[in-house]
């Protein structure tokens, strides 16, 4: 290993008080400490070229956009469709 290697630096990581604790205790019972946590994580990382995990959003996932699907047929077909009055659209 080289020396540049061997050697260890401090990075500073900000999250809240309440995530700090959970993740302390989760790890915790796995006999880590976040330090070690976090620095598992970025070896895992630089391993798998990117994040160790599947990053998803929920817009994304095949029953929303199957649903968004459907509710774009029936305006393009002109079903079902309901008129309603904004708010905001300056009419009183």
């Amino acid at each position: 290993m080289l020396e540049a290697e061997k050697k260890k630096v401090s990075i500073s990581v900000k999250t809240s008080q309440a995530d700090k604790k959970r993740a302390a205790e989760i790890f915790d019972g796995l006999g880590l400490n976040l330090s070690t946590a976090i620095n598992i994580f970025i070896k895992k990382s630089i391993a798998e070229g990117g994040l160790p995990f599947e990053v998803k959003d929920p817009f994304y996932s095949e029953a929303n956009q199957a649903e968004l699907n459907r509710r774009f047929q029936k305006v393009a077909n002109n079903q079902d469709i309901q008129s309603h009055q904004l708010l905001d659209d300056g009419k009183q």
